[in-house]
């Protein structure tokens, strides 16, 4: 890119730290130190500035570069992420949401430890939480370094390297800092700039096809070298059994994993009531759906105007679309118009990624302080001792993040959240579900099911095309690829739930039926809730 480009986007790159580093500092002054005021922000925010920062925490770079590249090389298939990602939330709203809220207080492992021994839960839930985390953290410092590679025009394999190690050194500084209430603020901005960024695009897009959809449609498909097979399914999930296997599983990971992820359960607590959190699921479906139907657009104009070659070009993956797209609609690469479009998008790209390691890395070492700290110590850990292990947690968290997205940097970011989805469904999903709904459900039952679902689930990726054995793979030059799907989901969720029920049948420890009952009424009325 042309040094416009650089300067005025690095400009805006620095405008969003400055602000975000600035609400940081004021709320570090603010805040008076304790577990509930670092963890659920002092459970103060409305359902609407809590709907807004679920939506910001949700949109990520997956979304907005990942999933517009994903459609943009391969049409009708890359849509289904956007569907997956979706309908995912009705599994929020109608199973978790208000549930979580009225059990918990600040983790996964709170409601399940609600009705079971505690240690070896807490354990159990926290090492899944956190893996899932770390995973979900990779793809958006891909995200991260695809983009500003980008900008400084793809030769400097050290300016790449560099950004993720820079947007990692924030995420810490943003967590131990300000904890949840900076975070939330961050979201909320970060989210209001993504929506009308995507808005402003996506009008553009329709402009420039005169508001024809249709036209738009067919100019991708010629544009796209697959003709009319860019707009059915296939092309990248109908090529042979194994491929639509593949298909089934993303869709099972990405429907079932949103109600798994530790940074999106944290948020219910963020707000005072169950009744608040519902309707923060509301507000947030009404954001994120918006979101995606622009994505629609924005995918299909990418093929249209940029071409999938182009985008090829510039990244493999992808994940460099929607800058591309706004280049051109602004009037090309050496106009003014481009210039600012382009920077005004890298910027807004730049602030999801930093808003949404915020999140993930606060809910990590939340998990962290929370849960296996406190369990693994022989005494409960007082709560500022907690809070200043979460702040020390998030600099590991973040180092751990770093190593692993500077080694995953070239592949789709959007894929990579999938794998995380996976995980969450295998591993979150049955424990959660069970320990709200299944009255025998047991402690055995409660630990197999987190680990029954996160070691297949981590195995699976390990002998996947992902790993090895193919040219896209992380280490393509050795092969001990033995299982053919490249989302583990479609095995490893069934596994999950089985493990979950074969520890409750198998266990000699008889179910406490009035926990189970006390809980139920929590979950089920507020009664007694924090």
């Amino acid at each position: 890119m042309s040094g416009n480009h650089q300067t005025l986007a690095l400009l805006l790159f620095s405008a969003f730290v400055a602000v975000t580093l600035a609400i940081t500092t004021w709320v570090s002054r603010n805040r008076h130190g304790s577990a509930e005021e670092f963890y659920a922000g002092g459970r103060l925010f409305s359902p609407m500035e809590n709907g807004f920062a679920i939506s910001g925490d949700y949109m990520s770079a997956a979304s907005f570069l990942g999933v517009t590249g994903l459609i943009a090389l391969f049409g009708y298939d890359g849509l289904l992420y956007v569907v997956g990602f979706l309908v995912a939330w009705l599994v929020v709203l109608f199973l978790v949401a208000e549930l979580v809220r009225n059990c918990g207080r600040f983790t996964l492992a709170d409601v399940v430890a609600a009705r079971m021994s505690e240690r070896p839960v807490r354990i159990a839930a926290g090492t899944s939480s956190v893996t899932v985390s770390v995973l979900y953290l990779v793809a958006q410092m891909v995200g991260a370094g695809s983009l500003v590679a980008l900008l400084l025009g793809g030769t400097s394999e050290a300016a790449r390297n560099w950004t993720v190690i820079g947007v990692g050194a924030l995420m810490v500084i943003y967590v131990s800092m300000g904890g949840m209430r900076a975070t939330t603020w961050i979201q909320i901005v970060k989210a209001v700039l993504l929506m009308g960024g995507a808005i402003a695009l996506t009008v553009l897009v329709l402009v420039r096809f005169h508001g024809d959809f249709n036209q738009l449609l067919r100019s991708a498909a010629a544009r796209s070298g697959h003709g009319d097979a860019f707009l059915a399914p296939g092309l990248r999930y109908g090529g042979d059994w194994t491929a639509r296997l593949d298909f089934i599983s993303l869709g099972l990971a990405l429907v079932l994993g949103t109600a798994g992820l530790p940074h999106i359960l944290s948020r219910f607590y963020t707000v005072p009531t169950a009744r608040a959190a519902r309707r923060s699921v509301v507000w947030a479906i009404g954001l994120i759906g918006s979101f995606y139907l622009m994505t629609f657009v924005l995918g299909f104009g990418a093929a249209a105007i940029v071409g999938p070659e182009a985008v090829r070009g510039s990244n493999a993956a992808g994940n460099t679309a929607v800058p591309l797209l706004a280049l051109d609609l602004g009037g090309g690469a050496d106009s003014t118009g481009g210039t600012v479009l382009f920077a005004i998008v890298a910027a807004i790209a730049f602030a999801t990624i930093l808003a949404v390691v915020a999140g993930i890395t606060l809910a990590s070492s939340a998990s962290v302080a929370h849960d296996l700290y406190a369990s693994l110590r022989r005494r409960r850990a007082k709560p500022r001792s907690e809070v200043a292990v979460a702040r020390t947690a998030a600099v590991g968290i973040g180092v751990v993040a770093i190593a692993l997205g500077l080694l995953a940097r070239d592949l789709n970011v959007a894929f990579l959240v999938g794998l995380a989805f996976a995980v969450a469904a295998s591993a979150n999903l049955p424990v959660l579900l069970y320990s709200l709904f299944w009255r025998g459900f047991t402690t055995r039952g409660a630990v197999w099911a987190v680990y029954g679902g996160l070691v297949p689930a981590l195995l699976l990726v390990l002998l996947s095309p992902v790993v090895s054995g193919s040219p896209e793979s992380l280490f393509p030059g050795v092969n001990f690829q033995y299982f053919p799907l490249q989302n583990p989901g479609l095995v490893s969720i069934p596994l999950g739930f089985l493990a979950g029920w074969l520890g409750t049948v198998t266990s000699a420890e008889p179910p406490d039926e009035a926990k189970h009952a006390e809980t139920e009424v929590r979950s089920l009325t507020g009664a007694g809730a924090v």
